[in-house]
């Protein structure tokens, strides 16, 4: 138990630590994108500053809610807190959705509108800065989510992946605004492209969080990969009845695990828990297994069986 707590609070320090530095950058990366694309008239880079800040809503949601899903689980929660952070992911996605569309829509606005702004040379710094910052905050956040296998991290991982993917369009438009002043209207089809991207996005990450709470099971191959394991144990003869339960980015399992009928109850016992281990130690997405023990069929019931 005080090894669970000590890892939740492990856990829990990870999550707040890389949180609040992508908070810091993006609070920077906000401000200064929004004053140059509005001292520089550059509809694409307000929308990606925009998208700077929805990422700062999202840091604000995981750094409530961590408090709360790394909680240990307790007499009314027997299962723990984790579906918490299911809740937390389908909100990032819900804002990022939103963000996206209010993107869209003022870029289309704008595109409709015949008027066009000339651009000033300063806002090419926006989204150059903006590339480099974020492609380093998705590697060092992506990296503390899989550490601690956390969907949310992983989710705030990838918000920052889509504000460089979505600076990478804004920067073409920009320069080709740049070069040639006839070109601006190429401004707001680059906003327009930033919000297909960030509603890509965001979808991902909502069915995502959806599927978490339907309790999705392991894939096929990863629960081929548990049946092999167990039954290269010693004294297993046998499992079937696999079945996973998903809770955020972990795992729950029980298995009914066949062993000789004449075995004592104590090594029976044995055998589960060594299962037990190694299906956790080998993957460290399952949080727990439980084993169901059963008698091993007789040789004669297969053989019977099998002449049927």
């Amino acid at each position: 138990m005080k090894d669970h707590v000590n890892r939740s609070n492990e856990t829990k320090d990870k999550i707040k630590q890389v949180t609040l530095i992508g908070l810091f950058a993006n609070i920077m990366l906000t401000a200064i994108k929004f004053a140059l694309g509005i001292l520089g008239h550059s509809q694409a880079v307000v929308a990606d500053a925009l998208h700077s800040f929805s990422d700062t809503a999202s840091d604000f949601v995981i750094l409530l809610g961590v408090k709360y899903w790394t909680a240990p689980a307790d007499e009314c929660h027997p299962f723990g807190h984790q579906k918490i952070e299911s809740f937390v992911t389908i909100i990032i996605a819900l804002i990022l959705l939103g963000v996206a569309t209010g993107i869209g829509y003022d870029a289309i606005l704008s595109l409709m509108d015949r008027s066009q702004t000339s651009l000033s040379w300063m806002v090419l710094f926006a989204p150059i800065l903006s590339i480099l910052v974020k492609e380093i905050m998705f590697k060092i956040t992506y990296r503390v989510g899989c550490e601690v296998s956390s969907s949310s991290v992983k989710a705030n991982a990838w918000h920052h992946r889509t504000d460089v993917l979505s600076s990478i369009p804004v920067l073409v438009a920009v320069i080709a605004s740049l070069i040639n002043p006839k070109l601006s209207f190429l401004d707001s089809v680059g906003a327009i492209i930033v919000s297909v991207i960030i509603i890509k996005v965001g979808l991902d990450i909502l069915f995502k969080g959806i599927n978490e709470l339907l309790d999705t099971g392991m894939s096929k191959q990863e629960r081929v990969d548990i049946e092999k394991t167990i039954e290269a144990i010693a004294d297993v003869h046998g499992a079937h009845r696999i079945r996973s339960r998903k809770i955020a980015d972990s795992f729950y399992i029980d298995l009914h695990l066949e062993v000789e009928g004449a075995m004592t109850v104590k090594a029976g016992h044995d055998i589960s828990e060594t299962v037990k281990k190694i299906l956790i130690g080998k993957n460290n997405r399952v949080i727990d297994v439980m084993v169901h023990l059963e008698p091993a069929p007789e040789k004669k019931e297969i053989e019977d069986t099998t002449l049927s």
